[in-house]
């Protein structure tokens, strides 16, 4: 699978809990926090801007 990586490096603030939680995460599944984060905002729904 011929991947495109990225275009754009993002920094995140998460607060302690915030991170904290992130950690656990990804102990908990063996996933890296980048891919979890990443699946997340693949999961946002899109929706038309509608202009007034």
């Amino acid at each position: 699978m011929n991947k495109k990586w990225a275009v754009k490096r993002i920094t995140l603030n998460l607060t302690s809990s915030e991170s904290e939680r992130l950690e656990q995460y990804c102990a908990s599944t063996g996933r890296p926090a980048t891919d979890v984060i990443r699946e997340l905002i693949r999961s946002l729904p899109i929706t038309d801007i509608i202009s007034a």
